[in-house]
């Protein structure tokens, strides 16, 4: 769970593992994952824009808040926000062969000044790899992204002719994540 409040800050990495049933959409396969639970906040640093808030699993993840939120000055030590969290990777097989590349697309849609303290965030990653080894028995892949560093993916038994990936063949990730935080009240 730490790893959903972190992804605010960082890029995660690509690693798919089914954790969700896996939806197939033509070559595309859709593997989500959905969350809901109430945090505790633990500490607020004003000056920092920063807010310490405890998981039901009782992990301490602190979370910058941007310049742009205006409602900072609402969140306390005990208030608590319903969080509501989203993860969708869409893996699918493309044959055009071009260099690696990535793509990155970032919205945030926050509480007006003076409303209830609350934020949506959608990040969309799009990573085109190169194949440099596949292994059709355990159904995996190592892939060498735009930025050069090397991962291995298991790819979904639903996804459609994986017998027919090579080395050199490009594949294409698709990751999505959505964050929804609204302070509830006691």
């Amino acid at each position: 769970m730490k790893a959903m409040y972190l992804a605010l800050t960082a890029l995660c990495s690509l690693v798919i593992a089914p954790s969700a049933p896996a939806e197939s959409v033509g070559q595309e396969v859709i593997e989500a994952t959905a969350i809901e639970e109430i945090v505790l906040v633990r500490a607020v640093n004003h000056q920092d824009r920063a807010v310490t808030v405890e998981t039901p699993e009782g992990d301490l993840v602190t979370i910058k808040v941007p310049p742009e939120s205006q409602n900072l000055e609402q969140v306390y030590p005990g208030a608590r926000f319903l969080v509501r969290y989203l993860r969708a990777v869409a893996t699918f097989l493309s044959k055009a062969g071009g260099a690696p590349s990535a793509e990155e697309v970032s919205t945030m849609q926050l509480a007006e000044k003076g409303a209830t303290p609350a934020a949506v965030f959608v990040d969309v990653r799009q990573i085109e790899a190169r194949v440099d080894a596949t292994n059709y028995e355990d159904r995996s892949v190592l892939l060498t992204g735009p930025d050069g560093v090397q991962m291995k993916l298991t790819v979904d038994d639903q996804v459609k002719d994986f017998d027919a990936v090579n080395a050199g063949d490009v594949v294409v990730v698709r990751y999505t994540e959505a964050l929804a935080l609204k302070m509830i009240t006691q």
